[in-house]
């Protein structure tokens, strides 16, 4: 049997191994898990986050695995659901959990798919406590080394390998006392004392920061009208927790809209492919006024109110957070939360939210062709927009910031573009200094999330070799004005997430791994990323394979042909 390798059992490597399981053509899978909890994924693992820190996708979002999230939910005794913090009126499409609960219905679902493919009659091997030390490209096949959890080394030979090795995040995130430079694991940052402690970054990120210091130091309790508060503990009086970055912004609340989503009149996935064909010079230009007219089309109120007409690439961003910017950010937080809970409750869309969720999607598509220039003015000013619809947060995570505010121990700071970061060598926590001044802090911690990554960072040394895998290319303008192809990095992938390699080794290596995507797929982050990645690598094996088998039926042989050639139409989605 074909011998395929997933290292890393989360949300993506649970979704490939679902595509692979469906196939009649039966395979060998091994599945490698450093931790000793196969299943469950460091953003949902029990070990890494407080009960307290959410996640911040519904229910109806979460694409099925064996079964849906509710319907597993469900199927719960009460008691069960209540070691899981959940009351029976809390299971709902559109509810949130938290991130443990994920895990332990992402850990249920990968043991269910396992034993659907041993059914199926498929080889399947878990190897849970087993660290991959190396990635070595042969050939025809890859050496994988690892490490058990009882510190033996071995290898082991593969057809394809799959790396679905998540977020990256250091083992220790304490690197200096006081500063940590991650909120996760939980277990470390709730060993803050009750002191000012500074938190960088105001995405859910930075709220499960916040959340799980405060559970430390006092408890959120909701009074008899239903309005949630929070009680610190009498030996706190000097805990306060500052949030701050660039804009000083909080996320909004999950707002209500049609799932799944509705197609979009004129930012269509047709339009934007017709652009990167003919127009591959001005691409975000013309892709931004595609963005601007669906817009005008879906709420012409609001493409009126913030001036959508004389917006460009530049300026726009400017105009959407202009009036948050200029409000109190708790003001607005507390505002936005009681529209976005009644919206819910008469499922009310505001069409304009929509219009920018259904297109992130679609403009996403157009990215990886941008130009040089076009891929830094992305980013620099357009990609911001985008985020900040797609990650708003749980209702429950606005009224927990909400109610830190009310009781005197949550603030938000703005930094601008001005500011520096110190850890001062003989004292604990940092001092952050803006515009001149000084704030000091007792701990902090560094909530900024993922961070990009390119070829040279990849943790196997055979792969970071020179040339091994390369950094994506960007088309650049030379000085005389040629056409010239520049790496700008991220890793150089092919449709079906094979790193492209030079001729004579294996191109069945597939990186499905978030920090080396996101310099060309800014938003292939969450589950939903996952479950599309998952399925597309499926895919692309189990088409190989069935073109690999009908070449030797007709007399050919894989040596003759290229890869390209082998793997000709495997872009289906299964």
């Amino acid at each position: 049997m074909t011998r395929i390798a997933i290292i890393g059992s989360g949300p993506t490597g649970i979704y490939t191994l679902k595509g692979l399981v469906s196939s009649p053509r039966p395979m060998s899978i091994t599945v490698f898990e450093e931790t000793p909890d196969a299943g469950k994924g460091t953003p949902y693992h029990p070990a890494v986050n407080d009960r307290a820190m959410l996640a911040n996708i519904a229910s109806i979002e979460l694409p099925p695995i064996v079964e849906s999230l509710v319907d597993w939910l469900r199927s719960h005794p009460l008691e069960r659901l209540q070691e899981l913090g959940i009351g029976t009126d809390d299971i709902g499409e559109r509810e949130f959990y938290p991130r443990v609960v994920l895990g332990e219905y992402l850990a249920d679902q990968f043991w269910k798919l396992a034993k659907k493919g041993l059914e199926a009659g498929h080889s399947i091997d878990v190897r849970a406590s087993h660290r991959i030390l190396d990635i070595k490209l042969n050939a025809t096949d890859i050496d994988l080394t690892y490490r058990s959890g009882r510190g033996e080394e071995g290898r082991a030979t593969f057809d394809h390998v799959v790396m679905a090795t998540g977020h990256d995040w250091p083992e220790d995130t304490e690197i200096s006392p006081g500063y940590f430079s991650s909120p996760w694991p939980a277990a470390a940052i709730k060993r803050i004392g009750p002191v000012a402690v500074g938190v960088l970054g105001t995405s859910l990120s930075g709220i499960d920061a916040v959340v799980s210091v405060a559970t430390s130091h006092g408890m959120f309790l909701r009074d008899d009208a239903g309005s949630l508060r929070f009680e610190a503990d009498p030996d706190a009086s000097g805990f306060h927790l500052t949030m701050m970055s660039r804009k000083g912004l909080l996320p909004e609340a999950d707002f209500y809209c049609p799932i799944p989503y509705l197609p979009l009149t004129i930012c269509t996935e047709e339009a934007v492919r017709r652009l990167i064909r003919e127009k591959p010079a001005s691409l975000l230009d013309d892709v931004f006024e595609l963005f601007r007219q669906e817009i005008a089309y879906a709420d012409p109120d609001y493409a009126a109110s913030v001036g959508l007409g004389l917006a460009t690439v530049e300026t726009f961003a400017e105009r959407y957070f202009k009036a948050r910017q200029e409000a109190d950010p708790f003001v607005w937080a507390a505002r936005n939360l009681a529209e976005a809970k009644h919206n819910k409750e008469h499922r009310i869309t505001v069409e304009w939210r929509y219009a920018i969720l259904r297109m992130h999607e679609v403009v996403a598509i157009a990215v990886p062709h941008f130009n040089v220039d076009d891929l830094k003015r992305f980013h620099k000013h357009f990609k911001t927009v985008f985020v900040d619809d797609y990650a708003t947060v749980p209702h429950a995570s606005v009224e927990r910031l909400l109610a830190l505010h009310v009781a005197g121990r949550l603030e938000v700071v703005v930094l601008g573009e001005d500011y520096e970061i110190k850890r001062p060598a003989h004292e604990s926590g940092a001092v952050v200094e803006i515009a001149g001044s000084e704030k000091r802090f007792d701990a902090f911690i560094d909530a900024t999330g993922q961070h990009a990554l390119s070829a040279s960072d990849l943790p196997f040394p055979s792969l970071r070799k020179p040339n091994a895998l390369k950094k994506a290319q960007t088309m650049a303008t030379t000085v005389d004005g040629d056409q010239t192809l520049k790496r700008t990095g991220g890793i150089d992938i092919d449709d079906d997430f094979r790193p492209r390699v030079d001729p004579g080794v294996s191109n069945k290596l597939y990186c499905v791994s978030v920090p080396f995507l996101l310099h060309k797929l800014p938003f292939v982050q969450g589950i939903t990323s996952a479950h599309e990645m998952g399925l597309k690598v499926a895919s692309a094996i189990t088409a190989s394979l069935d073109t690999g088998s009908m070449l030797l039926q007709s007399g050919s042989t894989k040596q003759n042909l290229s890869p390209t050639e082998i793997v000709a139409g495997s872009d289906t989605v299964a």
